[in-house]
């Protein structure tokens, strides 16, 4: 059974046609600059990519053109609709209605849009790939799947925040937390490499790229993680300022004459890696080429994110009394070696130590503690478009 699994952005669509029986990858790609021209990257599996232009004045028309590349007489790799049974959509924000995946109906996408204050740039684009694929596929099964689903296990004390509780009560302004796919695939990846029962785990799962988060896994379930009531809270990440006092946007507002749009642009899209490098780069492989070469700007930027790290990682332990398990994932995780390590030097307290051969690979699942380590490391590539289609699956079958 043929799952496509859709990941829409404002003017960007990801796609994978994943076959739930063997979780083989059949095609997958991205179109891009959707409302301002059009480009379709497409590969089969084992096949060449390919990059086209296409006119994508919206989604139902990215959406139309991956359709007719997956069923292309050359490099399609299905020759009907038919063949596609579901389609799970990644949804980033579902409040407090939504602990798991759904299937989704007219009321389910009335209460997506209800969270669209919560997520604006992303839940109205998730909304519309879903409304352009029952336009494509009347009576295919559409599945939602939800970011912040996992992370609905929080306890009240991890989720509330120290305001007024009108705020919560009136508008549900509470942590919310991202990344629960991966957070949950990659926590339920430990468990199997531990070879010990999910619900007997805890694990720490560091999901480090452009956008971090850290997520901690006690039992099975998500009972603190980093970002907040936005993927705005927590750890410094590319762009994104992470954790600061709040202060600080009256004390810019004053002495830069900033308005309240001026902050936030600063804080979500200047700030980071980036803004403490001297905007060299939110890319770490450029802010070690530039720290390698004597940037003091890139060489703080990348103590203070490892150091953030750290002390999250530090403050989980405590929330779950204890961690078997820490994971590296994403980007960083999966491939910035020197991170990784530096972000373990600070562990030691946890009978930690690295093995530096292990350690010395990119994009590659393995332990890279030492045999000998009381709390072992992993690092563990995650596949949230494989979570995807596998929860997916789970509500239609």
């Amino acid at each position: 059974m043929n799952v496509l699994v859709i990941n829409c952005g404002s003017s960007s669509l990801k796609f994978q046609l994943i076959a739930s029986d063997t979780e083989a990858v059949l095609a997958k790609g991205i179109c891009e600059r959707i409302g301002i021209g059009g480009d379709l990257v497409y590969q089969p599996e084992g096949g060449e990519k390919t990059k086209m232009q296409k006119p994508m004045p919206t989604h139902l028309e990215a959406i139309q053109y991956v359709v007719e590349a997956l069923m292309d007489a050359e490099h399609g790799v299905i020759q009907s609709l038919d063949e596609i049974k579901a389609v799970g959509h990644r949804v980033v924000h579902g409040g407090e209605q939504f602990t798991s995946s759904v299937l989704i109906t007219d009321e389910v996408k009335k209460a997506v849009a209800a969270c669209n204050d919560l997520a604006p740039l992303h839940n109205p684009a998730n909304l519309i790939g879903i409304e352009a694929c029952e336009k494509l596929m009347p009576g295919v099964p559409m599945v939602g799947v939800f970011d912040t689903a996992f992370h609905q296990t929080m306890p009240k004390h991890a989720y509330m925040y120290g305001l007024p509780l009108e705020l919560y009560t009136k508008y549900k302004v509470r942590r919310y937390g991202f990344h629960g796919t991966s957070h949950s695939f990659v926590s339920k990846r430990v468990a199997e490499l531990l070879e010990k029962p999910y619900e007997e785990v805890k694990t720490i799962v560091c999901h480090l790229g452009n956008g971090a988060s850290v997520c901690a896994v006690k039992h099975g379930v998500s009972v603190d993680t980093s970002m907040g009531l936005t993927p705005l809270e927590g750890l410094v990440m590319g762009t994104r300022s992470g954790d600061v006092d709040p202060a600080i946007l009256d004390f810019m507002a004053h002495k830069e004459g900033m308005s309240i749009e001026d902050v936030m642009n600063l804080l979500n899209k200047e700030s980071g890696v980036y803004g403490l490098s001297g905007k060299v780069s939110s890319d770490f492989r450029d802010l070690w080429d530039a720290a390698d070469a004597g940037d003091t700007g890139a060489k703080t930027a990348l103590d203070v994110f490892c150091y953030r790290v750290a002390k999250y990682i530090g403050s989980y332990v405590a929330a779950m009394n204890g961690v078997d398990a820490i994971a590296f994932t994403a980007g960083v995780g999966e491939n910035d070696i020197p991170v990784r390590a530096i972000v373990c030097e600070y562990l030691g307290y946890l009978g930690i130590t690295i093995d530096a051969a292990e350690n010395n690979y990119k994009s590659r699942e393995s332990m890279i503690s030492t045999k000998d380590s009381t709390t072992k490391v992993f690092v563990v590539p995650t596949d949230e478009e494989l979570a995807i289609a596998r929860e997916t699956m789970e509500i239609i079958v």
